[in-house]
């Protein structure tokens, strides 16, 4: 969800920084990318561990609904992603939402795009987050489809890597953070040229680069 589908990075970013100023805790915008894609308990404990006098549990609270109010207010929708969304909806294919972002989150963007998710897999439903696959374990599970038929697309080397181990063909999409060439991973620089049809391919075997050396 977060970076792929919507552009809610900079909330996260934004709430992390304005959380570490009222502990005079150091933190940068490139500490806040580093936290892509990773569990809320694990950013949680980042920060604490550079000086957020607060409980682990406080710190994802206090993120969490600082992201959601903004989310709600208004919805970054990534143009791509809505828009290679929409063709797979209307082609019938089920998609599953699978986000470390908790259930809070995922119904602020769920209420926008209400017949898009058949299932939705957040982090405070599974035991062990991402780069563990049981998320994207989970979601095939409730699809009631087997995982090897599973297109996953991801924008960080977490989800990448959860998705790669569930046994999904995985297509990452660059967007704030590299995502380094892997023998059995796609990459893209944009999901515009998507279609049912080329992710039929991927699904299929096909392998995808655009991205080239990059890394």
């Amino acid at each position: 969800m977060d970076g792929t589908l919507i552009d809610s990075e900079p909330y996260w970013i934004a709430a992390e920084m304005e959380l570490a100023r009222q502990f005079d805790a150091p933190w940068t915008h490139e500490d806040g990318l580093s936290l892509v894609g990773n569990p809320l308990t694990v950013s949680g404990q980042i920060l604490k561990d550079r000086g957020v006098d607060l409980e682990v549990e406080q710190i994802v609270e206090h993120l969490l609904a600082r992201v959601t109010e903004s989310v709600r207010n208004h919805v970054p929708w990534q143009p791509d992603a809505r828009a290679l969304l929409e063709r797979v909806v209307a082609a019938g294919i089920p998609c599953a939402l699978v986000t470390m972002s908790y259930t809070r989150l995922a119904n602020a963007l769920v209420a926008q795009a209400p017949d898009a998710f058949a299932v939705v897999v957040t982090g405070d439903r599974v035991q062990r987050g991402k780069p563990d696959p049981e998320a994207f374990l989970t979601a095939a599970r409730e699809l009631g489809v087997d995982i090897e038929r599973c297109v996953a697309i991801e924008d960080s080397p977490a989800g990448v890597a959860s998705a790669l181990a569930s046994g999904a063909r995985t297509i990452g999409v660059r967007r704030l953070t590299p995502i380094p060439a892997r023998p059995e991973l796609s990459r893209v620089a944009s999901l515009a040229r998507l279609t049912p049809d080329v992710l039929g391919e991927v699904a299929g075997g096909r392998r995808i680069d655009e991205l080239g050396d990059e890394e």
